[in-house]
């Protein structure tokens, strides 16, 4: 199976941020999560099989204080960079 980036968009318990952004930061197939301004308060991108990143997510939604993820897949096929 190939690899494909998934982006999880993450909003959470004011004050939870930092904490939240450290415990993603030690999953595997995280590459990158950042706090962010807006509607939502973390950004993660995630880059693994259709397998590993259900789990990862699954992973992320225990994560406490987190009040709701946007999971966004996207499609390879349409291009882009």
């Amino acid at each position: 199976m190939d690899k494909e980036p998934t982006y999880v968009l993450i909003q959470c318990n004011l004050g939870a941020e930092t904490d939240i952004i450290e415990t993603i930061t030690k999953m595997p197939n995280v590459v990158e999560v950042r706090g962010t301004y807006g509607t939502f308060d973390i950004f993660c991108r995630v880059v693994a099989t259709s397998t590993e990143t259900e789990k990862i997510v699954e992973q992320i939604r225990r994560i406490s204080n987190i009040q709701s993820t946007t999971t966004l897949r996207t499609i390879l096929s349409q291009g882009g960079k």
